[in-house]
């Protein structure tokens, strides 16, 4: 699988940037964290994809001390600034480098995908949903959150320019926010949340339901049956 891989500059301003390009960030980690407990026991075992920086690890476990983690990511330098990030429950985090299929076979109780999505290519999104899928126990709840808005033209452009904007400062130089819409159609790979729900089911999720929308991005809860 190819992904964006974050170097060592990009890993160490990481953990400032959702704040500003995520709508209700916080919120966003509250209401995961309270979607997986709905159905994961209280020494639950979770999976986080895509866990580099730390931040959702650290709020899952601060706000479950009995639920011990198994994060992965393919970028050692932000696999890095998770093991800092969460240091303070460093014993009931495991990090381990790649992509979902390196990840430990489970059974997982829940598992999450918080903007991770939008960084791995169509081709491979139904089979990383299927991995996730064949590692969770029945019942098991998915949380995913990623940027998803509609793919025709002229939406899809407008879309891009208000993602970009949302977290630009303010008088920023018209030349950077073009090249930043440049470089999200050329890195990022982006599907309308129809694709997105339907790629959820044909994975074998279940109840898939949108719980989260935050200008350019949408979060799902799905279930294993």
């Amino acid at each position: 699988m190819t992904s964006i891989h974050f170097g060592s500059e990009s890993a160490a301003s990481y953990t400032k940037r959702p704040g500003r390009q995520v709508p209700g960030f916080d919120s966003l980690h509250r209401m995961v964290s309270m979607l997986l407990a709905e159905r994961a026991p209280g020494t639950a075992r979770i999976l986080v994809l895509g866990a580099g920086g730390g931040l959702e690890l650290t709020a899952l476990a601060d706000a479950h001390p009995g639920w011990s983690f198994d994060g992965i990511d393919p970028s050692p330098d932000m696999l890095q600034l998770a093991r800092h990030t969460s240091a303070a429950h460093a014993e009931r985090v495991q990090l381990l480098q790649g992509y979902i299929g390196a990840a430990p076979v489970g059974p997982y109780d829940g598992a999450t995908a918080l903007l991770t999505f939008h960084f791995i290519p169509r081709e491979q999104r139904l089979a990383t949903l299927k991995n996730i899928h064949q590692r969770l126990r029945s019942g098991a709840a998915f949380t995913l959150a990623h940027i998803s808005f509609p793919q025709a033209e002229p939406e899809r452009s407008q879309w891009i320019a208000r993602h970009v904007g949302y977290s630009a400062a303010p008088g920023a130089d018209p030349a950077q926010l073009q090249g930043a819409c440049d470089t999200i159609r050329a890195k990022l790979t982006i599907l309308a949340p129809e694709e997105e729900e339907d790629m959820l089911r044909q994975a074998g999720f279940t109840g898939v339901s949108l719980f989260y929308a935050g200008l350019s991005f949408r979060g799902w809860v799905a279930y294993k049956p």
